[in-house]
């Protein structure tokens, strides 16, 4: 989808950062924007102090810079959350009436939410429902588990769109709202995301893919993904006044699409895993349940 307005730019100068957000889709009550990966949406309860988007996105409004002085606003909060590591559609609410109206779509199983990730292993069925309860581990607030007694009830879809040699790329429908859901429903099947360190996803490393890799001499080798490949894509919301379906879709980050681009290459079905494709190993000393 191509962005509708300019990209609003934000900045950290505490930390140095810089983002040029893109706008996916905007209305007189909407604004929705692609999250970039490894920012917060909102602020962290462990560090405050770290940069989000919705504290960036207020602050600017509150200095009047360009992008918000233009649209008049006053008023600005997100309708949900993505993970830290996650990219892709994030919605927002320019007044509180919209906001209401969508938190209570979200607060049921009504809106549409499509996400990607590259997993760890590959699927024995096409298609697959997961159905465990999620819950914090009582020792690693951070850390979701599968907890049939104490957790809350969480449902996720997964379909297969692409298999690799070691690897394979799905498409996520979580019907319910938990924190980690998608993460956590895959790890409960053994299918950790790709570079998901702390469910026991590993880097997807060019080295370990390409016969006969040449390593850079004195420079480290960058991973293809060294983060959480997990991607919202696509999300489907009622209009919070018309009452029209409105459907607000993301491009893949460049991460992802080179990831692709070199499993299609180097690990097609019927090649030998990959070495990367390492035995499943959870990082945190946790159980599933």
């Amino acid at each position: 989808m191509t962005p509708v307005n300019p990209p609003i730019k934000l900045s950290a100068p505490q930390t140095g950062e810089f983002w040029e957000i893109p706008v996916l889709y905007e209305d007189a009550h909407l604004l929705a924007l692609d999250k970039p990966a490894r920012l917060l949406t909102s602020p962290d309860r462990y560090d405050p102090e770290r940069p989000n988007l919705m504290r960036l996105l207020h602050e600017s409004i509150a200095r009047g810079k360009p992008w918000a002085a233009a649209r008049g606003l006053t008023y600005l909060a997100n309708t949900h959350r993505l993970d830290f590591e996650t990219s892709g559609v994030l919605l927002l609410a320019k007044t509180k009436a919209a906001l209401v109206h969508l938190a209570n779509q979200f607060g049921t199983a009504r809106p549409l939410k499509r996400y990607v990730a590259l997993v760890q292993g590959t699927p024995a069925e096409d298609t697959f429902r997961v159905d465990a309860k999620l819950a914090p581990h009582p020792a690693r607030p951070e850390f979701i588990r599968v907890d049939p007694k104490r957790g809350k009830k969480a449902s996720s879809l997964f379909r297969v769109r692409e298999r690799f040699a070691g690897y394979a790329l799905l498409e996520c429908q979580p019907l319910t709202g938990r924190t980690h859901q998608i993460r956590v429903h895959l790890r409960s099947r053994l299918l950790p995301l790709v570079g998901d360190a702390l469910y026991g996803g590993s880097p997807l490393w060019l080295s370990r893919l390409k016969p006969g890799y040449r390593f850079k001499k004195d420079r480290p080798e960058i991973p293809l993904i060294g983060r959480t490949a997990l991607h919202a894509e696509r999300l489907e919301v009622v209009h919070p006044v018309t009452g029209v379906p409105v459907i607000i879709e993301a491009p893949w980050p460049k991460d992802l699409l080179v990831a692709v681009k070199y499993l299609r290459r180097y690990a097609p079905v019927g090649a030998p895993a990959s070495p990367l494709a390492e035995p499943f190993s959870p990082a945190p000393p946790a159980p599933l349940v």
